[in-house]
């Protein structure tokens, strides 16, 4: 198990329990994947998992996976596999933050279900555009190359 490690939501400093050898594979897994489809790229960069990223003057976030734009640094996408131990700061919490700040996509990894919930942003907030789950492939438009069968992000 990582480590204890700090958020700060709202002004609000969090201490979040360190994350499991399951949560630590999946994380894993789709840093990988991810890290391929950008390897290339000279306009997003992928950041250490649990990277401080400054969302608000009062919101620092340590998502599991966050893409940024390199040439604004601005989150654009962020994973967050949820914890089952505390899983109420990133299901309503930081998903609340990112919606306030219309981060353009995000996926919510939910270990304890093996689904994935896709949101993208748009004029009324955060937009649930599927639940996958076992046979269903993750993909991204905005990540060239990058499917991802849901049941392989959460083999043991």
């Amino acid at each position: 198990m990582s480590e204890h490690y700090e958020e700060v939501i709202v002004g609000e400093t969090l201490w979040r329990f360190g994350p499991g050898a399951r949560h630590e594979l999946i994380c894993a897994r789709l840093h990988a994947l991810v890290a391929a489809s950008v390897a290339r790229s000279t306009t997003t960069e992928l950041l250490p998992p649990r990277t401080i990223v400054k969302l608000t003057p009062a919101s620092f976030l340590r998502p599991d996976l966050a893409l940024i734009t390199v040439a604004t640094g601005k989150l654009w996408l962020a994973a967050e596999i949820i914890n089952s131990e505390d899983h109420r700061p990133d299901t309503v919490t930081k998903k609340a933050v990112y919606e306030e700040v219309n981060v353009p996509r995000l996926w919510m990894i939910d270990p304890r279900y093996d689904n994935v919930e896709v949101y993208h942003s748009s004029e009324y907030g955060l937009r649930l555009m599927g639940i996958l789950a076992g046979r269903e492939v993750l993909a991204e438009s905005l990540l060239p190359g990058f499917e991802l069968t849901v049941a392989k992000l959460f083999a043991p």
